[in-house]
């Protein structure tokens, strides 16, 4: 009885330190720390059970999480900004994440608070999108795409909403106006 419960312990202790060698603030392929692209709004309390969740369009006579929230440790630090598929169901998956942490980092060592020559030494770029105010960048077999101000532009390309960016046009000291992970909804799995 005694190795049983002995064993017991001793399992129950390598699970748990198993799971607390995960690094909470490692982005991986369909992952960012404890919250992948399968979560569910309804599932995000438990996830961030120890930091602030702030309920950006709170949804009358709701029972869970359900539309965007916004994450904050506890000294108050914003984490990340969690949007679902559909705001008014607390079935629906995160498929947009913005990350304002730059503790979060990829494998490769890229956060929020990296330049441009940092994406450029370690990604490929598979496409940059023009937009009024801003370039977006999407990085090669990624589901991270970065935006960055035309403010960090050469002056020539700020004020041309069709001009064609190419990569070695945006200067290496640029940094990134928005760091975002981009989830398709997995249309495969039922909903409980």
């Amino acid at each position: 009885m005694k190795k049983t419960l002995l064993l017991g312990v001793l399992t129950t202790i390598l699970f748990a330190s198993c799971d607390s060698n995960k690094d909470p603030f490692a982005i991986g392929e369909g992952s960012i720390g404890n919250l992948d692209k399968t979560i569910q709004m309804r599932q995000v309390d438990s996830i961030f059970a120890e930091d602030s969740i702030v309920k950006l369009n709170p949804v009358k006579n709701a029972i869970g999480t359900q539309g965007e929230v916004e994450i904050y440790d506890t000294d108050g630090n914003k984490l990340l900004l969690l949007s679902p598929e559909d705001e008014n169901d607390p079935n629906a998956t995160v498929t947009n994440v913005q990350v304002f942490d730059s503790r979060y980092k990829t494998e490769k060592g890229l956060t929020s608070s990296s330049t441009f020559k940092d994406v450029k030494a370690n990604y490929t770029i598979s496409n940059i999108e023009t937009t009024i105010n801003a370039v977006v960048v999407f990085l090669k077999d990624s589901e991270i795409y970065l935006t960055i101000d035309k403010k960090e532009l050469p002056e020539n390309l700020r004020y041309n909403p069709n001009a064609k960016i190419e990569a070695s046009q945006i200067p290496d000291d640029a940094t990134f106006k928005y760091f975002m992970i981009g989830w398709e909804p997995d249309t495969t799995t039922e909903k409980e």
